[in-house]
């Protein structure tokens, strides 16, 4: 079953900033999530929603 990669308002994203670092996002359009390159996280979105929460994010690799 491929991952359907869900549907962002791209006016949202330029709101979004993340909860951590208060650093803009990067949208990864390939794994589906937004990037914080300053905190290191990524936060997953589900069904077009984006988890701004830091315990669900996944963290980032060096």
């Amino acid at each position: 079953m491929d991952q359907i990669v869900s549907k962002v308002d791209p006016k949202l994203l330029e709101l979004l900033v993340c909860p951590l670092s208060k650093a803009r996002l990067r949208f990864d359009r390939e794994a589906n999530e937004l990037v914080s390159e300053k905190a290191r996280l990524a936060y997953p979105i589900r069904d077009g929603v984006p988890i701004m929460l830091v315990s669900e994010a996944r963290r980032l690799e060096d």
